[in-house]
């Protein structure tokens, strides 16, 4: 007993030693989470706007392709525990960042030409099985991304659990969160600038096909003002990712004087990993609770670019905008929250008081669009961003309460995995709904409404879920559970 205290102390003394992060490198790594948000911006604004309105691809099977990067997830667990167990050059979380950032910004601009060969083969043929194929490689393509980026974001959210502490981690959180909504943003404002040309607006980018005897959209001029935002944007990402991780884990990580396992030669299991991740009820609850938070909170990713041109007649380049105004929505409520709101409500109150508001968006989203009022949208999206930046900062304070050190990069894959699956789902889910609209209502803008009201119908049930989430009942599950399994580690 007294050996087990001592090593205590001197894993807590080790921890003191160690530098506390300043607000200066807090927003040096909030540049990863920018990046992540201007990729974001390309696949979920650019890439679907241009397949659902440009390329006529059918709105269900642009979305499952999208979708294919958020369905890989359950990869989310596997690098979260590899990034626990297996450092690579000495290095935990940083090197697993790296190497995802390299292959996610390069394989954006592959799907962008994958989905150019697709909208090709539909105006060439029509929906034949050549269509069909290229339909399948690009959402192999998109999984392949999202195995990418779960490798480096689950280390990242990882690196984030490591160098902070109790005192200071709900500040990171909202900075790191923050600079996400920043990176939205601004790439909504470069992106649109780069896209706000003549040629690929309205009549200018329509050509006339003999074969099929009417008009339709010249792809090579959509692909000469593209292509090139789409090797600018991830470049310029790759750069933040390296810039923002560069020295982090060397000189603040409490990794391995937290982790009692970290310098045995036995690291613990992805197997045993599973074995905490499971041992308490509080997992599943708090799963399904992200599941159907996330799935609710994002449905309209899949439709907002195509809402904007088919119910207001947008250009791309407006379509694109449309995400500043939620970015910066949300931008100001993670501030709001984490400074004012989490301090005096509570984790689970403010949550609850996000969801509540969004809902209220969602129905003025609607009305936006049934009096056609480009204002009105715009106003709905900046109070949507700011009932989301609420909820991230309630929800993601939530989350990192859910972690225990021993197996932090398992859990934060977990709850990744959670999200992931969900916004995976919401887009499949919100580009199946507004097909069965466009089925039921000759008028578009019910089509799209009908996808907002599901979003407010699971917003309540989240609410109702989120009543049974208790931190302390985690907690103490997860501590016997790691004791159960370092015990067994002994013995056998």
């Amino acid at each position: 007993m007294s050996t087990k205290n001592n090593l205590q102390t001197s894993s807590s003394q080790s921890i003191k030693l160690l530098p506390k992060i300043g607000l200066l490198t807090m927003f040096r790594l909030g540049l990863f989470q920018m990046g992540l948000g201007i990729m974001s911006l390309l696949t979920l604004g650019v890439i679907n706007r241009v397949m659902i309105d440009e390329l006529k691809v059918i709105p269900w099977v642009a979305a499952v392709a999208i979708a294919m990067y958020q369905f890989v997830s359950p990869a989310k667990i596997w690098f979260g525990q590899m990034s626990d167990s297996k450092p690579i050059k000495g290095y935990h979380r940083t090197v697993y960042i790296w190497i995802g950032a390299a292959f996610f910004t390069s394989l954006s601009y592959l799907a962008l030409q994958v989905a150019w060969k697709l909208g090709q083969s539909i105006q060439n043929i029509g929906w034949e099985w050549r269509t069909d194929i290229w339909a399948i490689v690009l959402g192999l393509v998109f999984a392949c991304y999202g195995l990418a980026l779960s490798m480096s974001s689950t280390p990242f959210a990882a690196l984030l659990v490591d160098i902070s502490d109790d005192d200071n981690r709900s500040q990171l959180i909202g900075i790191v969160w923050s600079m996400l909504m920043i990176g939205i943003v601004i790439g909504a404002i470069i992106s649109s600038q780069l896209l706000n040309t003549p040629e690929i607006c309205g009549p200018s980018i329509m050509t006339y096909n003999s074969s099929q005897g009417s008009k339709i959209v010249d792809i090579s001029v959509l692909k000469n003002t593209v292509n090139p935002v789409f090797v600018l944007m991830p470049m310029i990402v790759l750069g933040l990712c390296l810039i923002s991780t560069w020295g982090i884990e060397s000189n603040y990580s409490r990794f391995s004087t937290r982790s009692n396992h970290s310098q045995r030669e036995d690291q613990i299991t992805l197997k045993e990993s599973l074995k905490v991740l499971t041992a308490s009820r509080q997992t599943f609850v708090f799963f399904s609770f992200i599941l159907i938070l996330t799935l609710s909170l994002f449905m309209q990713d899949a439709v907002m670019e195509p809402y904007g041109g088919e119910v207001f007649g947008m250009c791309i380049s407006e379509t694109t905008q449309l995400n500043a105004f939620f970015g910066m929505g949300t931008l100001f409520g993670i501030g709001l929250t984490g400074f004012l709101i989490l301090p005096k409500l509570g984790k689970k109150q403010t949550t609850k008081i996000g969801c509540i508001f969004s809902i209220i968006c969602f129905t003025l989203i609607i009305f936006s669009g049934v009096m056609e009022s480009q204002n009105l949208l715009k106003f709905g999206l900046l109070l949507l961003g700011l009932a989301s930046g609420t909820i991230t900062a309630g929800a993601t304070s939530l989350m990192l309460d859910l972690t225990v050190a021993e197996t932090a990069g398992t859990f934060i894959g977990a709850w990744g995995l959670s999200q992931a699956m969900a916004r995976g789902f919401s887009t499949v889910l919100g580009g199946v709904i507004l097909y069965i609209g466009k089925s039921i209502f000759s008028t578009p803008v019910f089509s799209y409404s009908l996808v907002f009201l599901m979003q407010s119908i699971g917003m309540l049930f989240a609410i109702n879920v989120l009543k049974y989430v208790s931190v302390k009942e985690f907690q103490n599950d997860a501590k016997s559970a790691i004791s159960v399994v370092m015990e067994g580690d002994l013995e056998g």
